[in-house]
């Protein structure tokens, strides 16, 4: 796998681009198709999460998100299933998505168990279908992101929160990541060098304990 890092959009200009250049090549410049992709990079879920979430899996009171399901392919069709690993995350919903949240919400008129994100017609969103709606690959190819797929989405969100100092036990959770070394590999160079000097003294540490030179434990 490439380094996830170089996989990430630069910043919330480059982002908002790519989110209108998908809406005006897309039939009748759906504005939904956007907001996905806005959604997907400011919270680093998948597609089919960002399908996924409904209005009670929001709370506008602590501005989080609660990722607990996904909608993928299946023999008859798009289905919502647990997310991968089975196990809900939580998120923090930034102040830049805000508006675009609120304003999902709004359109949902109340109902809890309403989509927050649906396609035209109202059905399910898979990265397929954002795909082909959008003309992704034309598009992106004329921003001069050939390289770029919907999962980078995710990549750039966990660059971005890595390069704003979310710390990594911490990142692994938003992410819902299981090792701890998938979520490293976020985080510049430089930082990881350090996380690697804490790691090289905990192992230190841990060996004086087993050899009888400490009796402490922490």
């Amino acid at each position: 796998m490439r380094d996830p890092r170089s996989l990430a959009l630069r910043d919330w200009d480059a982002l908002t681009e790519l989110a209108d250049a998908l809406v005006a090549a897309s039939y009748n410049r759906y504005r939904g198709w956007g907001d996905v992709v806005v959604h997907s990079a400011c919270t680093a879920t998948r597609i089919g999460e960002v399908s996924g979430v409904r209005a009670r899996d929001v709370d506008t009171d602590k501005w989080l998100l609660t990722c607990r399901r996904q909608t993928t392919p299946a023999p008859g069709g798009l289905v919502d299933k647990h997310t991968k690993g089975r196990v809900a995350r939580f998120i923090p919903i930034i102040e830049p998505l805000r508006p675009l949240i609120i304003r999902q919400l709004q359109a949902t008129r109340g109902d809890p168990d309403a989509r927050l994100y649906t396609g035209p017609r109202g059905g399910r969103i898979s990265t397929a279908v954002l795909r082909d709606a959008t003309h992704w690959d034309d598009v992106t190819r004329d921003l001069d992101y050939e390289h770029l797929r919907r999962h980078d989405l995710r990549h750039t969100g966990l660059t971005w929160m890595a390069d704003a100092g979310i710390l990594p036990h911490i990142l692994k959770e938003i992410a819902g990541h299981r090792l701890i070394t998938t979520t490293q590999r976020y985080f510049h160079p430089d930082v990881l060098r350090i996380l690697e000097a804490g790691q090289a003294l905990t192992h230190h540490l841990e060996k004086l304990q087993r050899d009888g030179q400490i009796t402490r434990r922490w």
